[in-house]
C-alpha cells in the first residue's frame, strides 16, 4: 500500500489516451467491488475459453437491474476469471460522463463515451469491448419484463465490429434483474432531476439509503461462441441490411442463452426459496 501510495503522489504510474489507470483499477477499483461478486452475487461464469486471450472483440451483454450492477460485475468476471485478466473497456452513455465523481471514475476504470470513434479505436487496439445495446431501455424496464430482451436499436456496434474485423461474444447475464425489482417510476421527479427514470421498488424509497442495498440474488454470466466478422469488407459496415441482420442474430443468441441460464441457475434466492 505504501508502495502504491508513493507511486501516486510521484506520478509514477500510466494512463492511456481515454484515462485508463489499469493500477488505480487493479489495486482499488476492482478490489471495493470483488466482495459483490464473490460473497453477495455468488457470480458463476460459463463459457469463458470463448473469449478471446489476447486479441480485440466486442462483448454485446443484456443489460438490467435498475442500476447498472452488471456492467460492474461483467468487468470483474473478466479480470479475474478469464486466463488472460482482460481488461474490459466499457461503452457507457453520454449521462455517465456528464456526472463529475462517476464520469471521472469511470475513465479511470477504462471505460469511455458509447460513440463510433471511440469504439473503432479501441477494437483495432486489441482491445475487449463492452456495449450493452439495450441501454436505458433495458437497464430501467419494470420487474414484469424481466429477461426480455429490448430494441437493440440500431446497430452501431455490429458496424463498428466489421471495420475492426473482430468476433462478437454473445454475454447473457442473469441475477441482476433480481436486485432491484422495478415495480414503479417517479416520472416527474426523474424528469426535474434529468434522470431517465426513479425506480419504486419493494425497498426505495420506503427504506431509505437501506432501500438502496442490491438484493443477494444469484449470478450467472455466460458468453456464447464468438460470432465472425472478419469475413466481411469493411466497407460492408454502411449495408444497413447487412448490420439489420447481424444485431438480429446476437440478439436471438443472447435471448436464447438468457433461457437457458435462468433454468440452469434455478431460484434466484437460493436457498431461501
Amino acid at each position: 500500500m505504501l508502495a502504491f501510495l508513493r507511486r501516486r503522489i510521484a506520478g509514477e504510474y500510466e494512463v492511456d489516451e481515454f484515462g485508463f489507470d489499469p493500477e488505480l483499477t487493479d489495486k482499488v477499483l476492482l478490489e471495493l467491488i470483488r466482495p459483490l461478486y464473490r460473497h453477495w452475487f455468488r457470480v458463476e461464469t460459463v463459457g469463458m475459453h470463448n473469449v478471446p486471450g489476447d486479441s480485440g472483440a466486442l462483448i454485446v451483454a443484456n443489460h438490467s437491474g435498475t442500476l447498472p450492477f452488471d456492467g460492474l460485475m461483467l468487468q470483474v468476471a473478466l479480470h479475474d476469471d478469464h486466463p488472460g485478466r482482460r481488461a474490459l473497456r466499457l461503452l457507457g452513455a453520454d449521462l455517465v460522463y456528464r456526472l463529475p465523481v462517476l464520469g471521472h471514475l469511470s475513465r479511470k476504470s477504462g471505460h469511455t463515451l458509447a460513440c463510433r470513434e471511440d469504439a473503432d479505436r479501441l477494437l483495432r487496439k486489441g482491445e475487449l469491448v463492452g456495449v450493452f445495446p439495450e441501454g436505458f431501455k433495458g437497464v430501467g424496464k419494470p420487474f414484469s419484463e424481466r429477461y426480455r430482451l429490448q430494441r437493440f436499436g440500431r446497430g452501431g456496434f455490429v458496424a463498428s465490429a466489421i471495420r475492426a474485423g473482430v468476433p462478437i461474444v454473445p454475454c447473457a447475464i442473469v441475477g441482476a434483474e433480481e436486485i432491484y425489482p422495478k415495480i414503479g417510476d417517479l416520472r416527474f421527479l426523474a424528469r426535474a432531476l434529468g434522470l431517465p427514470y426513479l425506480p419504486i421498488t419493494p425497498l426505495f424509497p420506503w427504506l431509505g439509503p437501506l432501500g438502496l442495498v442490491p438484493l443477494p440474488s444469484k449470478w450467472m454470466i455466460g458468453f456464447g461462441e464468438p460470432i465472425r466478422t472478419d469475413e466481411f469488407d469493411p466497407d460492408d459496415a454502411d449495408d444497413p441490411m447487412l448490420v439489420f441482420n447481424l444485431t438480429d442474430q446476437v440478439r436471438e443468441v443472447i435471448q436464447g442463452r438468457l433461457d437457458e441460464l435462468r433454468l440452469r441457475r434455478g431460484h434466484a434466492f437460493p436457498p431461501f426459496f
